[in-house]
């Protein structure tokens, strides 16, 4: 088994990397849905996030007000620290739940948008950076996901550096391009992954 840590900024395009790698094989473990599943209603993870910020954060069906968490979290460096403490781990043990159910010839890939920013580089064999520029990043918010500007960039201030992500990577791919680039790109890292996981057998 090859694990595989995949990051990118906001809006770099990690979610089509995603899309053609499971498409090629891979086995998925998305870091984003899991941090959901584990706030679910009715779930250990949900009463602890209510209990350390109040009703305030639930919606009237009892489901987790995300945007409400996300203006009071934002906001404060101290909550947002709360929050992870609570969510980190039953996402950790989620995943290794997970990835032991792959099998000893499969790719892993750990979709963790925070990977730079956690220092979690070290608990992969490899990790893969998906690169674009701010001014591309910035663009596809505001363009195709219809954020406000002001609200783009404070998103992206929040994460790590375009610097620091290139730092940590073993293989990076360009996606400051059109679409049709991306897939070549993708395909070329599979190929790399699926070696490197022969050469571990």
């Amino acid at each position: 088994m090859l694990k595989v840590g995949l990051t990118g900024g906001i809006g770099a395009g990690k979610s089509e990397v995603s899309r053609l790698l499971v498409s090629y094989g891979a086995v998925l473990i998305d870091a984003d849905r899991i941090a959901r599943e584990v706030v679910e209603p009715g779930t250990p993870g949900l009463a602890a996030v209510v209990a350390a910020f109040g009703d305030v954060v639930l919606t009237g069906d009892g489901t987790l007000d995300r945007p409400k968490l996300g203006s009071i979290v934002f906001a404060d460096p101290e909550r947002l620290a709360t929050l992870n403490a609570i969510v980190h781990p039953l996402v950790g043990a989620r995943s290794a739940e997970l990835e032991s159910a792959a099998g000893p010839g499969d790719v892993v890939i750990h979709d963790v948008p925070l990977l730079t920013e956690n220092g979690l580089a070290s608990l992969y064999d490899l990790v893969v950076v998906v690169d674009a520029s701010p001014e591309t990043q910035l663009d596809r918010l505001v363009r195709l996901r219809g954020m406000a500007e002001a609200e783009a960039k404070a998103r992206m201030a929040a994460q790590a550096t375009r610097a620091d992500r290139l730092e940590i990577a073993d293989l990076v791919i360009d996606n400051d391009g059109p679409l049709d680039a991306l897939e070549p790109q993708v395909r070329e890292v599979w190929d790399e992954l699926t070696r490197r996981t022969a050469d571990r057998a």
